[in-house]
């Protein structure tokens, strides 16, 4: 029998598994199976438990799926439609659109497990990738080329800064972009959808989903679709990418749940033994090449704010930046919560950024530090206890705290209050300012939500006319 047309028939079924047996040879692991219904209902292959059983993934579930029913190896893995086409369209795992747009047309498909570019083949691009954010461009610069996650719990403002970064960076990137949205909301994915259309930007991006509320195996899976079609447009049509990805966390819950319903034994606090494995699969694939480059930035779910849970640490070993929000900041009301002493960038060094940069980064955080150490001092004896010199420090941190909030344009709507794009010369020039001690005679309050200190003259004008 011709392996396209090699036919089984599901036996049992439990729990979104479906176990087929074949008369045959058995189907390949990660193979894509159909079964002959209307709907088709895909099964992806994740085990051969016995001689003439194939153990699957339900992808897609619906009423039709009963024990007896007919399936169909397809001979190869799920493929998705890569080209020029996709661009401007929103799908789903499977490479269908969901965004009510006309059909895509024949269109030619690749498989989405593929292997990483070969170590030889990679390059390391060594720029600055400018983001308009003050606190990020300053303590926490992205590289082009690199990989950057945005680490919080719940309800700190992931989402809400990978938004502003598509805002921001999208609109003047001269390459591709990419939103791979795991297992969020399909409330997000609609709202994204729209404002990237209303910003004029979605002409030049591509959206896939795999939403909260659909199977494990494809919140697992779609995350590989959204980096076939990245890896076509850095490979064969040589350019460079943006891949957003929101949330990686639920990437590995997925691996976890996909575990749990194999019947893995669990490793440690309950996640899968190939959690590093999985992860590893993933973010390899995310590299540049002489053909072009792929920028990733990625927010990352910490569970109860634990930064030493498996699924944190597993991704930080494979960043360049690691921007870190803070619950406590953002229970300040300073947004965005991101804490300057946790966030690292590997790009941060002299031999990397300018030498200016690097001692105004390097002053900013020991200020920021100093100040850190000083609270306990003044909540058990005050301020005035501190000596002069604490005092001044103490003053800047709080000055450098508030100039480091900016209002964003994707909040715009929500606080009334402008958003603002600063230049990384203009937070340099800031920062170097607050340091100097040029405004020791202004309010804290003052630097509180300003795009770059020359808005403090605005502000004044402001305060004099009210």
């Amino acid at each position: 029998m011709e392996r396209e047309t090699r036919i089984g028939h599901i036996v049992r079924l439990g729990g979104g598994i479906a176990d087929i047996r074949f008369d045959g040879p058995l189907p390949a692991i990660s193979n894509r199976l159909v079964t002959l219904s209307d709907p088709e209902i895909v099964i992806e292959v994740a085990g051969l438990p016995g001689e003439d059983i194939a153990r699957g993934l339900v992808m897609n579930p619906s009423p039709e799926l009963r024990i007896g029913l007919a399936v169909r190896d397809t001979g190869g893995p799920i493929d998705v439609p890569v080209g020029e086409a996709v661009l401007g369209r929103m799908f789903n795992l499977f490479g269908e659109t969901i965004d009510d747009g006309p059909p895509l047309g024949d269109m030619p498909r690749r498989p989405i497990l593929r292997a990483p570019v070969p170590l030889s083949e990679r390059r390391v691009e060594g720029a600055i990738f400018e983001t308009g954010i003050k606190a990020i461009d300053l303590l926490s610069p992205l590289e082009r080329g690199g990989k950057a996650g945005l680490f919080g719990g719940a309800g700190v403002g992931k989402t809400v800064l990978i938004t502003e970064m598509i805002h921001n960076m999208v609109a003047e990137y001269d390459g591709v972009s990419l939103f791979c949205g795991i297992g969020e909301r399909s409330r997000e994915a609609e709202e994204l959808y729209r404002e990237m259309g209303e910003a004029g930007v979605l002409d030049n991006t591509v959206m896939i989903f795999g939403q909260m509320n659909e199977s494990p195996g494809v919140r697992f899976r779609v995350g590989h679709a959204a980096l076939t079609m990245a890896e076509y447009f850095r490979d064969d049509l040589r350019r460079n990418v943006l891949v957003l990805i929101d949330n990686i966390f639920r990437f590995v819950q997925a691996g976890s749940e996909v575990s749990g319903l194999l019947g893995r034994i669990p490793s440690r606090v309950g996640y899968q033994p190939t959690l590093g494995t999985e992860l590893a699969d993933l973010e390899e694939r995310i590299c540049s090449t002489d053909r072009g480059t792929m920028t990733s930035i990625q927010a990352v779910y910490v569970p109860a704010d634990d930064f030493t849970d498996p699924a944190a640490t597993h991704t930080f070993a494979h960043l360049s930046a690691s921007i870190v929000l803070s619950r406590k900041k953002a229970s300040e009301g300073l947004y965005p919560a991101i804490d300057p002493l946790r966030s690292y960038s590997r790009m941060l060094t002299p031999a990397t950024v300018s030498q200016r940069h690097f001692r105004i980064a390097r002053a900013v955080r020991t200020t920021l530090a100093e100040y850190e150490d000083l609270k306990d001092i003044i909540a058990m004896l005050g301020f005035e206890e501190l000596s002069e010199r604490d005092r001044a420090t103490v003053r800047q941190a709080r000055q450098l705290e508030r100039f480091l909030t900016q209002p964003f344009f994707s909040t715009e709507a929500m606080t009334g209050n402008p958003g603002r794009f600063v230049t990384l010369d203009e937070t340099l020039d800031s920062c170097e300012r607050i340091l100097a001690g040029e405004f020791t005679d202004r309010d804290e309050g003052d630097f509180y939500m300003i795009g770059a200190i020359t808005d403090l003259a605005g502000r004044a004008e402001a305060t004099d006319a009210a």
